[in-house]
């Protein structure tokens, strides 16, 4: 009998009504520069087992009462999956093999359908180490001071392809061109540059999107969307700031995991702090962080109102995973509703996409220079005008 040294099992997951005759429809795979995604489309939610192996390093889906679809082959590998195989352990039983370099952790997990895409069994592999972003290098370079860092993050990508518009417009398109858009402009921008949370057209989970700003220090968090409804006639651009309920939530979130966590942007651990400090830390910072964060999501609001119709007038709170960061002040912008047929066309042109980064390089800028932070050469621009000011005002 085969043994294996290490098996590690990593989950067995059952679905809501799963079926026993499943089908595997197609298999692709998504790969980013820190992330890699395996996903099988199914015609229906199925069980499966999923676990690792090594020597070589492996990981293995089974898919018991599930087959191939006529046509579907084996996938071609890339990023941190090699090589991807199909077998039958035993009648009945569908495999896939995942092949992986060592130290490549795999997890698996069922997707729900949405515009694109059926039911979905997706592994995803990410690195033992990941490398921190490499922020775009802007054209200026600071002078005695740093630079303010905003984390632009366009929504959706990859296998999620977001909202997609009567015409075929798909968000994750959309957000990425008015994103690069809006990096090119704040890196243009002496004083500041920008990070992109993704470069291309891949997938990346909300949570790392956070690290990813985390790790380059961001300054200020933007998440770029267009929004979509049932009725097509809904029309306008909304920004979002994070509700105070989900931010007592994510609050108690980071004082159970402060052993593992990395510093505040301001450089305060809470690792070694008492309960009660580490809560009042967190609290003072929550605070004054979603203060930041209507203070600038109001400016660009402004600044979006010059560009079309505005949903909503004034900034609106949600409970959303990638404005929870309790020490980077962080907005989501809905540009516009996709799902508006007019609303559309102007997402597909370029000239409106340029104008909706415009606006929202404006409404960032405007709120920076209200109030730079210290240290950044735009807080030593903002103090010599002052200082030109004061002399003028003086008769120098």
């Amino acid at each position: 009998m085969r043994s294996f040294a290490k098996v590690c099992l990593i989950g067995l997951a059952l679905w809501s009504g799963a079926v026993q005759s499943g089908e595997v429809r197609d298999a692709r795979v998504w790969a980013d520069p820190d992330a890699t995604r395996v996903v099988l489309d199914l015609a229906a939610a199925v069980e499966f087992r999923s676990f690792a192996l090594e020597s070589p390093t492996r990981f293995v889906i089974d898919l018991p009462g599930t087959e191939l679809a006529r046509g579907v082959g084996e996938p071609a590998g890339a990023g941190l999956a090699r090589r991807i195989r199909t077998g039958q352990p035993k009648p009945g039983v569908l495999r896939f093999v995942v092949e992986m370099e060592s130290g490549v952790s795999a997890r698996a997990f069922l997707s729900p359908p949405n515009q694109a895409h059926g039911h979905r069994l997706v592994v995803e592999l990410t690195g033992a180490t990941r490398p921190a972003p490499r922020p775009v290098t802007a054209a200026h370079a600071p002078k005695g001071a740093r630079d303010i860092v905003v984390a632009i993050d366009a929504g959706h990508g990859g296998e999620d392809p977001g909202a997609i518009g009567k015409a075929g417009t798909r968000e994750k398109d959309v957000t990425l061109k008015v994103a690069r858009e809006l990096a090119r402009r704040i890196n243009g921008e002496p004083g500041m540059k920008a990070v992109l949370t993704r470069t291309g057209d891949y997938f990346v989970p909300f949570r790392e999107r956070l690290r990813r700003a985390r790790v380059a220090q961001a300054d200020l968090f933007v998440s770029v969307h267009a929004d979509a409804f049932m009725n097509r006639s809904v029309r306008g651009s909304s920004v979002y700031v994070l509700s105070t309920g989900r931010a007592s939530n994510e609050a108690a979130r980071w004082l159970a995991d402060r052993e593992n966590a990395a510093d505040l942007v301001g450089g305060v651990s809470l690792d070694d702090k008492s309960d009660v400090l580490a809560s009042v830390l967190l609290d003072l910072s929550q605070n004054a962080v979603i203060s930041a964060s209507r203070d600038a999501a109001g400016r660009v609001l402004t600044e979006l109102d010059r560009v079309g119709d505005l949903k909503k007038t004034e900034v609106q709170h949600a409970s959303l995973i990638v404005l929870t960061s309790p020490d980077i002040p962080s907005m989501l912008i809905e540009t516009a509703y996709i799902s508006n047929p007019d609303e559309e066309r102007k997402l597909r042109d370029p000239g409106h996409q340029s104008r909706l980064a415009e606006a929202i390089h404006a409404g960032v800028r405007k709120f920076f220079y209200a109030s730079p932070p210290p240290g950044t050469r735009i807080a030593q621009i903002v103090a010599e005008r002052a200082g030109v000011t004061a002399s003028l005002s003086a008769g120098d």
